[in-house]
């Protein structure tokens, strides 16, 4: 007897059940079982593996437009572990029973040698922190083949099932397309735009499931302009107690390269002191100073020499390093002159 067959007897029970294989049983089959309705349900939660693949100069300079209204990375700050771990729980909402296999952090330095902020944020748990150059004019290079190759390589490997790019660069379509030819859907985030699209339109034709996180999602993350009210302060301080011509008053004897660089180690010391450190953070990591805290630094080390640095370039040199060896001292690696 065949194993449907079975089940029907068994259901069946009753008589003829009883009746099986017993003389003058009878050989007629039973009353045949009621059919059983089937209900269809909707999937599971999916509880496969994901990545987060972050795209760290559009980011930044997405909200920098929708939270500070500029794309300049030195005029706002972001709390770079705040916006990571906002992430992670946006992720977690779309796959609640998934597991995050990590988070791709890709950003820009110079030459490749990771700022402050970027070593924080290579400590975090579950971030890799992927460096790109750059150039003369600040723009990254190299981080959209970071971002195709690791994708490429996980979704060939298999390591994940969904991958979370969050970018607008139309470079990365075919790496999209090479992830999903695997069997890996993409889900492309991108932030609110200010204004118009951040986002290449063949980038989002390409992605399986678009997201697009919001102001409110977006402004917690940003913490303070790099020149906070206090600094301000000091720079209109600096420049009303300017002299008129530009240059501090007494000609004097010139300053050692040792004497300038200390000075300006003390004038940092005392901005720190006046204004705090919260405030003089908002500096960090460099490698400039913005012109009017600039200015305000030479104009406050003339006021003391009583004599002017501006034709002296490396003087002035000095004093900006040691003002960031100061600083550096205070809050970790910072980039000054050479």
């Amino acid at each position: 007897m065949h194993g449907d067959e079975r089940r029907t007897a068994d259901h069946a029970g009753g008589p003829d059940e009883a009746g099986r294989g017993a003389p003058g049983g009878s050989d007629t089959p039973g009353p045949q079982p009621a059919a059983v309705p089937v209900r269809l349900v909707s999937a599971p939660p999916h509880a496969g593996t994901h990545a987060l693949f972050v795209d760290v100069g559009y980011v930044y300079a997405a909200i920098g437009l929708l939270v500070a209204g500029t794309a300049e990375r030195r005029a706002f700050r972001i709390d770079a572990e705040f916006l990571i771990s906002s992430l992670i729980d946006e992720a977690r909402k779309v796959f609640p029973e998934g597991r995050l296999l990590r988070v791709y952090w890709y950003d820009g330095a110079r030459n490749r040698v990771p700022t402050f902020e970027q070593k924080q944020v290579a400590e975090l748990p579950d971030v890799k922190v992927r460096l790109g150059n750059l150039n003369a004019h600040n723009q990254q290079k190299g981080v959209d083949s970071l971002i195709r190759s690791d994708l490429e390589s996980l979704a060939r490997n298999r390591a994940i099932e969904d991958a979370v790019v969050v970018s607008g660069d139309e470079d990365l379509v075919l790496a999209v397309e090479s992830a999903q030819s695997y069997g890996v859907r993409v889900h492309l985030w991108g932030i609110e735009p200010a204004y118009g699209m951040n986002q290449a339109e063949p980038l989002v034709w390409e992605a399986d499931v678009t997201r697009t996180l919001h102001h409110d999602f977006c402004a917690p993350c940003v913490l303070r302009s790099v020149q906070p009210p206090a600094v301000a302060a000091v720079v209109a301080a600096a420049a009303a107690a300017a002299p008129a011509s530009g240059a501090a008053q007494g000609g004097g004897t010139v300053p050692t390269f040792d004497q300038v660089w200390r000075l300006g180690g003390k004038i940092a010391e005392r901005w720190l002191g006046a204004r705090g450190r919260e405030d003089m953070i908002g500096l960090m990591p460099g490698p400039r100073l913005p012109e009017n805290v600039d200015k305000a630094l030479l104009v406050d080390a003339e006021g003391e020499l009583q004599f002017s640095l501006r034709p002296h370039e490396d003087l002035r040199r000095a004093l900006r390093n040691g003002f960031w060896d100061r600083l550096t001292q205070e809050f970790g690696p910072a980039h000054g002159e050479s």
